[in-house]
């Protein structure tokens, strides 16, 4: 175990990332739903506005929890080619997995931003932040979306994950701050004492909280 919980982590990440503290211009983001926990922290600690990007992994056909690739509320998405041919999915399949999954973007969407429009990323600090990463699809898609509406500076915020699939992650940003990288690598949760699933409710509460205190851009 190296975190106690999301906010442990989260507040873990705050104090590497004290340097952007009171920065112009700066937004912390996270992947809901549990990288918005952790963010919630960051964006606390560095007095920054929080909001969420939404992305999700894409699931195999008959079996969602094998991540095939992953998709973004900007619409950018990123297959493994190599792994769908291999299980014989067609295309028919994978189309159909990726509307599935277009759907609980727009609820999402719906859900954590209700009136407020996607933050305008052009110029701006970005810190993208999870809670961990496996095979790293859904942050790096993140990453990829996020650099093409031109931040000023892309920085990628993760308390734990592989060597190598973050050692790939951060050469899709222009810094990444990383606090453990075990080996050998299990499961995200395996390295969390509590690591309970974060719920709509929940995300829904940390923004709102985040509001009242003046830390979400306006509606």
């Amino acid at each position: 175990m190296i975190f106690r919980d999301r906010r442990d982590a989260g507040e873990q990440l705050a104090a590497r990332l004290s340097f952007l503290k009171d920065e112009p211009d700066l937004y912390v983001l996270g992947i809901p739903r549990g990288g918005v926990v952790v963010a919630a922290e960051i964006a606390r600690a560095l007095n920054a506005p929080l909001d969420v990007f939404i992305a999700h992994k894409i699931g195999a056909p008959f079996n969602p929890e094998l991540a095939i690739g992953a998709l973004t509320e900007s619409g950018q998405v990123l297959f493994y080619q190599d792994l769908i041919d291999h299980l014989g999915f067609s295309a028919v399949e994978v189309t159909r997995a990726v509307d599935s999954h277009r759907l609980e973007i727009s609820r999402r969407q719906a859900t954590f931003r209700q009136d407020r429009p996607p933050l305008e990323v052009a110029g701006k600090k970005i810190v993208l932040v999870d809670d961990g990463v496996a095979t790293g699809s859904t942050v790096l898609v993140s990453l990829r979306a996020l650099r093409k509406q031109a931040p000023a500076r892309l920085i990628l915020a993760i308390p734990v994950g592989p060597a190598d699939t973050l050692a790939q992650l951060a050469r899709e940003c222009d810094k990444a701050v990383v606090l453990s990288t075990p080996e050998p690598f299990w499961a995200v949760g395996r390295f969390y004492a509590s690591f309970a699933q974060t719920s709509d409710e929940e995300v829904i509460a940390l923004l709102n909280a985040a509001q009242r205190c003046g830390r979400t851009r306006p509606l």
